[in-house]
């Protein structure tokens, strides 16, 4: 999770945690999320939007389950909002947390439209609030590792570039029938 440095150092100051909350608690709350936030010390994980169910209650305890967006944004102490519901909801939930006067981290897809990420982009600014998009792939080896390649130029002209998730089992997609490897093409 990348967030931006202003918001860090702000907090450092007066060795505060950043209460966060996530939008939701599927499987990137339950895999990547609420487990980097609540092993971060920097971060405190304050509450997790969860409509129904309580999944989040036994591995985390001291945070507050709410049932909807509205109540998550809602609390006064929350300082991070962390969207990670169905895309089509990345622009409304991100532009209401802002609005709300939270901090927000967005999963890819950004939004759905450039303009839609240029306005929140422009709130967020107004505002003077972090904006971020959740890159949680960046620093690992094989990312890492093309971009040694790349930044070395052994490959010539990068034309196209795709990258594959293998599944979190930890499978490699090599191995997994029907599925391709990442490929690169080059001029």
């Amino acid at each position: 999770m990348i967030i931006s440095l202003v918001l860090l150092q702000e907090k450092e100051s007066c060795m505060d945690k950043i209460k966060t909350g996530l939008a939701a608690f599927g499987m990137s709350g339950q895999v990547f999320h609420a487990p980097f936030i609540s092993t971060n010390p920097h971060f405190e994980l304050t509450a997790i939007t969860e409509r129904s169910k309580e999944l989040s209650k036994m591995k985390y305890p001291q945070s507050r389950i709410v049932r909807s967006f509205e109540e998550l944004i809602g609390m006064e102490e929350l300082e991070l909002v962390v969207v990670n519901t169905p895309d089509s909801s990345h622009y409304e939930y991100a532009r209401r947390a802002l609005e709300a006067g939270k901090h927000v981290i967005v999963e890819k897809p950004f939004t759905t439209t450039v303009e839609e990420g240029e306005e929140l982009v422009a709130l967020a600014a107004e505002k003077g609030l972090t904006l971020s998009v959740y890159q949680n792939r960046r620093w690992d080896c094989d990312f890492l590792t093309v971009k040694e390649i790349l930044d070395k130029g052994l490959l010539g002209r990068l034309v196209e570039f795709e990258s594959t998730f293998p599944p979190v089992t930890g499978i490699s997609s090599n191995l997994i029938p029907g599925k391709k490897p990442g490929r690169v093409a080059v001029a």
